[in-house]
């Protein structure tokens, strides 16, 4: 997919840097995407890509650069309200689906906007329900997580994230724990969200849904963006030693 977007990005990364104790995650990372945008990052394991979306949306905290999401410089947030008012606008979906055990399908979208946002609990259930057909889990609202496959849980999950109404939504290698028939359904699901123009930041390693569904693909290795552009581009004629010998190990 190409881009043609002007105007100020929806998220922007400045030199962004960040150390567990001794060890070094990210060294400088810059990034913008613009509101519609699907970007993917891409690149080895261990080299900073989950932290990167940690750090976007605050449960991580950085060492130095600045952070924006719209009207939010998350680099500078402290209060529980602006995490709150943060996490309203950016959701994310972690590879782990983290759903309640004891609550049903319709229960787990519900809870954070009634219990964080305070919506009323009727308004949350239509939506809720309407978000379960979107995910093609109809049907599956009174069931309990054991109760549903891998990838419905984790459809249940994007359900959860997108109950918050977010501009933007993070996507943790949603598919890195799934069987190749249940990995489908997932990519089917963030596919149809990214054609409806959800911004959308994707790490992942599936490389051809990548190619596919992304405006700008980042390509970064301990911790350092080592290129980025279109998805032709990076995977067509990448410019750097390192992300075309990345590329001949996993296409």
């Amino acid at each position: 997919m190409s881009s043609a977007h002007s105007g100020e990005p929806l998220v922007r990364l400045i030199d962004v840097h960040k150390a567990f104790g001794a060890v070094g995650v990210l060294h400088g990372v810059s990034m913008t995407v613009h509101a519609g945008e699907a970007v993917c990052v891409i690149g080895p394991s261990g080299s900073g890509k989950s932290t990167l979306l940690r750090c976007i949306n605050g449960l991580a905290g950085i060492d130095k650069g600045e952070i924006f999401v719209g009207p939010h410089a998350v680099h500078q947030l402290h209060k529980d309200q602006e995490m709150i008012a943060l996490r309203k606008d950016v959701s994310i979906v972690f590879q782990q689906y983290n759903l309640f055990p004891h609550k049903t399908a319709l229960q787990n979208i519900m809870m954070a906007p009634i219990q964080v946002l305070r919506q009323p609990s009727d308004e949350v259930e239509a939506r809720a329900r309407e978000l379960l057909k979107k995910v093609r889990l109809d049907g599956k609202e009174n069931s309990y997580p054991g109760e549903l496959s891998g990838g419905q849980q984790q459809r249940v999950a994007i359900a959860r994230a997108l109950a918050m109404r977010p501009q933007v939504m993070l996507f943790d290698e949603v598919t890195a724990a799934l069987d190749p028939e249940t990995r489908k359904e997932v990519l089917l699901t963030i596919r149809q969200l990214v054609e409806e123009g959800l911004t959308s930041i994707l790490v992942t390693h599936e490389m051809a849904f990548a190619r596919e569904i992304s405006h700008n693909v980042y390509f970064t290795d301990h911790g350092v963006i080592v290129e980025h552009g279109s998805p032709e581009q990076i995977f067509g004629s990448p410019q750097q030693a390192r992300t075309r010998e990345f590329l001949e190990q996993v296409v």
